[in-house]
């Protein structure tokens, strides 16, 4: 029977009770149902975790349906700690619960962008010159360079190609080797926990170059002062669940349950042991 009919015969669609009344068995049709059940269907299951850019690289299991992520859940096979310790799962937070959702933002960056002024520059520069000569065409040239430079903050970006920023970025590099020595080359690169193989890449193409590399705490400016002050090292710190072995903890410009989410339990779990804290 159609949903239409369904509405139309509404008070009519009972055909049977029971329970003594409190149940009722209806003939309406329930294919509507079916949109429910098909948005938890999957194909596999892969593990995965996320780069929320918090180091946690929490295991989730990634439920994918026809090369789509559909849902996410977290995995619960992480080995026991010891006896005296909490466990480490369930380990995941919203963020990366609901970062499927990032993979198929129309907000996401997919495509190299490039200031469209620059872009006009360096499309008119290559016509007739070589990469590092059609750079240092822009960038010597006063009025060229203020064009682009002037007005950051406003917009103005549009796609481009791989290839083209790949050169546009080795020329900017090669000119500035050469012009000024490889010193004045410097980069930041991603927090090792969030992406080995980001990290590896950029930090040894610095290396190479003989450009500075400089650390994940200068790109997001949250350095942690009080550890590298007190022991000379930078964060050199041992793992959250040694956390529940401390008598006394202070978290300083830190909100624990929301930085690092999947250890917080640790840092609540040991107050229960008679654990002090100090909140700076």
């Amino acid at each position: 029977m159609s949903h239409f009919l369904d509405r139309l015969s509404f008070f009519k669609k009972t055909v049977d009770t029971f329970s003594d009344g409190h149940g009722i068995v209806t003939n309406e049709d329930r294919s509507w149902e079916d949109g429910y059940r098909k948005r938890w269907q999957h194909d596999k299951i892969v593990r995965s975790t996320h780069g929320v850019n918090c180091t946690g690289s929490c295991s989730w299991k990634i439920y994918v349906k026809g090369g789509i992520v559909t849902w996410e859940t977290q995995q619960t096979d992480y080995p026991r700690t010891r006896p005296d310790l909490p466990n480490h799962e369930p380990r995941g937070c919203a963020r990366g619960a609901s970062y499927s959702w990032y993979l198929y933002s129309g907000a996401r960056v997919k495509y190299p962008m490039v200031r469209g002024r620059l872009l006009k520059l360096w499309r008119q520069a290559r016509a007739a010159l070589p990469p590092v000569a059609a750079w240092a065409s822009i960038v010597e040239d006063a009025g060229k360079r203020k064009s682009y430079t002037a007005i950051r903050g406003h917009g103005g970006l549009v796609r481009a190609t791989w290839d083209e920023v790949n050169e546009i970025i080795a020329a900017a590099n090669a000119y500035t080797v050469k012009t000024h020595g490889p010193d004045r080359v410097i980069g930041f690169s991603p927090i090792p926990a969030m992406s080995m193989v980001s990290y590896a890449a950029g930090s040894r193409y610095l290396s190479l170059l003989g450009g500075v590399c400089m650390s994940f705490y200068d790109w997001y400016c949250d350095l942690p002062p009080a550890s590298p002050q007190t022991w000379g090292e930078q964060t050199d710190v041992p793992e959250s669940a040694d956390w529940y072995n401390a008598g006394f903890i202070i978290v300083w410009g830190s909100n624990v349950p929301q930085t690092r989410t999947p250890d917080a339990h640790f840092y609540t779990e040991v107050r229960y042991k008679g654990t002090k804290s100090a909140v700076v």
